[in-house]
């Protein structure tokens, strides 16, 4: 079934993105200073909200149908963890986006350091939920 596969492919780049995020990119910026730090994320930012947001609506759209095509309740299971990156991010994460983006990096300090750290937490949620769904579709396009 090509929408599983086509599920499972783009849930795994939606977890390969995140995790890179999580365990390169957020160490590698923690690095700087705050306003350096503040200067790159800004950016880096926008482009992974660019990519994660659209590969999380298909890797959704390609799930619930491998489900109705099949009737297996793991490919809809998956769909709706993928699909929940969406309220995580708007309702968690959101927040301390909307206080980073409105910050100048001139004004960067400790504060901003604290809240990139904490960016950085709960964007790991961001990976345990591309990792749950990989793992869902993986096991429904296991099915003999």
């Amino acid at each position: 079934m090509i929408a599983g596969q086509l599920a499972l492919i783009t849930a795994a780049i939606f977890t390969g993105a995140a995790v890179y995020v999580s365990l390169c990119e957020q160490p590698a910026r923690l690095q700087l200073d705050a306003r350096a730090l503040l200067t790159e994320w800004k950016p880096s930012y926008k482009r992974g909200f660019a990519m994660q947001a659209p590969l999380a609506l298909l890797g959704a759209i390609l799930g619930a149908t491998a489900w109705w095509q099949s009737g297996d309740w793991r490919w809809l299971a998956g769909a709706i963890v993928i699909v929940s990156a969406w309220p995580y991010t708007l309702l968690v994460i959101k927040p301390t986006n909307d206080r980073l983006m409105g910050t100048d990096p001139a004004d960067a300090g400790l504060q901003v350091r604290a809240l990139i750290e904490k960016w950085g937490h709960l964007h790991a949620g961001r990976s345990g939920l591309g990792a749950l769904t990989t793992v869902l579709f993986l096991w429904a396009s296991l099915r003999v």
